[in-house]
């Protein structure tokens, strides 16, 4: 592609050689290619701008900046926009030809539940004999190939290659996790959505937001921008009666709405809910009929996301009782409220729950179906949200029998120093617990403390495979150590020894 496209296609006027070839777009100095443009993002530690020299030694043709740079290379032709991140995300989608505007795109937000809720209108759109691709916080799925995720929300340039490998893959729909990072940072400004889900919004992310307001405002883009673009089809907005921002997410989209809850005033309604160790049962209520749903996910929370999809699912053609067919046999997400049995008499649940919200839905619902002692294994993660952190150590001291405070992902901080912050927190409510740094150890402990009846709930990394310390990225998996520990207890393959 000629650089006089992009600038023409971004709409800027440049000084130097336009008939150039450019053959790439990167915004990692490290990876730029002979005759590709340099995008000089400015992140939470770094500054792009601060990398010109290393992409022009690597063979960078031109550099896309917010102002204008001095360098020693008057030849290399600079490209000047107000959002580097914006202009990175349209440039994107136009390098790899609106892979949007050719599927039906679909996105989730909000604070808890969009791992679970992709999932399930993933499975549900694939009763319809389509190809989906999903993009979200485990994995991202394109045709049969699983390719791995490093965010909820890749950067803009990798996931619109995602979404271009889907339409080579002859996918119909992706479904996509849309966090409020990706958002605020525009880096979904290159996708044009047809359907915007909001399940839930909670504290979190408040390290990187600077108010609950600016949270908030982040998320409803999402919604402000259903109904612009290119494509057509129908578009909609489905949303989360039951939140008290609900009607701010009601304003903000310009499209229909269908609500769901279990609120009096949703139009996709459940009542008659109950709860056991193996699952859910409800009513389930639409505008035109009614039915019994059976799905083998556990808590109020699952209610919630099964609802939403249900919404989804009806809009896009399903019929109840494809619906209802899927749902009894709605597979396992992986690290959410997963159960590792080894044949012990009493339940271990693994949860990624890492928010007040969802630490309280995960142990409300544990404690409704524990008939003996509830124990938590649970930490808070570093560089992030320090108000947190007593917030959830008092919601682990009010739930639980016995909570064992550990390490998550520190990252850069002082585990001890985090747990301290728990502390200040549990405390107040209790003196069953007790810290553990070590979160291989805390899960033995946890493991040996249990008796028949009893739960244990480890939260926090869910599906995580790995610890993030100072800068290490080591392996570490929740549901690997529990089995490693109920083996060393004397549990193995369903049979105690």
């Amino acid at each position: 592609m000629r650089l006089s496209e992009i600038t023409a296609f971004l709409g800027v006027q440049v000084q130097g050689d336009l008939n150039k070839m450019i053959t790439g777009i990167q915004y990692d100095s490290r990876k730029i290619k002979p005759g590709n443009i340099f995008v000089c993002i400015k992140g939470l530690k770094g500054d792009g701008h601060d990398y010109i020299p290393q992409a022009v030694e690597n063979g960078a043709a031109a550099l896309l900046v917010e102002h204008p740079v001095s360098t020693e290379f008057p030849a290399i032709p600079q490209i000047v926009v107000n959002d580097t991140r914006k202009a990175l995300a349209l440039l994107s989608s136009y390098w790899y030809g609106f892979p949007s505007r050719k599927l039906r795109m679909i996105g989730v937000t909000g604070t808890n539940g969009k791992t679970t809720t992709t999932h399930l209108i993933k499975g549900l759109l694939e009763r319809k004999k389509q190809k989906v691709g999903l993009i979200g916080t485990i994995h991202n799925l394109a045709g049969d190939e699983e390719l791995p995720s490093t965010h909820t929300t890749p950067e803009s340039l990798e996931l619109t290659g995602l979404l271009e490998r889907m339409v080579a893959m002859e996918s119909q729909t992706a479904v996509m996790e849309v966090s409020s990072h990706a958002l605020k940072q525009n880096r979904v400004a290159g996708c044009e959505f047809d359907v915007g889900v909001f399940t839930n919004l909670t504290q979190d992310h408040l390290d990187y937001h600077p108010t609950w307001e600016d949270y908030l405002k982040s998320k409803l883009k999402l919604f402000s921008a259903l109904g612009q673009g290119e494509k057509g089809g129908a578009k909609y907005a489905v949303i989360n009666a039951d939140d008290p921002a609900s009607d701010e997410f009601i304003k903000a989209a310009k499209v229909p709405v269908w609500t769901y809850g279990i609120s009096e005033k949703a139009i996709i309604r459940a009542s008659d809910v109950s709860i056991t160790s193996h699952g859910t049962t409800f009513l389930l209520s639409t505008p035109e009929e009614k039915a019994m749903i059976t799905v083998p996910l556990t808590g109020m929370f699952n209610v919630s996301n099964v609802l939403a999809a249900v919404s989804v699912a009806l809009n896009e053609g399903l019929t109840i009782s494809e619906i209802t067919a899927f749902l009894a046999q709605a597979p396992q997400v992986a690290g959410r409220f997963e159960q590792v049995r080894e044949g012990q008499p009493f339940s271990v649940i693994v949860d990624y729950a890492h928010t007040p919200d969802g630490l309280e839905n995960i142990l409300s619902t544990a404690r409704k179906i524990t008939s003996k002692r509830l124990i938590t294994v649970f930490g808070c993660g570093g560089d992030r949200d320090r108000t947190k952190r007593p917030i959830m150590g008092r919601i682990s001291g009010r739930y639980s029998n016995y909570s064992i405070v550990t390490s998550d992902n520190p990252r850069t901080e002082d585990p001890q120093k985090i747990t301290d912050q728990i502390e200040e927190g549990i405390s107040q409510v209790t003196q069953d617990y007790r810290v553990v740094l070590d979160r291989r150890q805390a899960i033995y402990e946890a493991i040996s403390l249990a008796l028949p009846g009893d739960t244990i709930v480890i939260a926090g990394k869910g599906h995580e495979t790995y610890q993030l310390v100072k800068g290490e990225v080591l392996h570490f998996d929740d549901r690997e150590v529990v089995r490693e520990a109920l083996k060393a207890a004397g549990y193995s393959q369903g049979d105690k020894k």
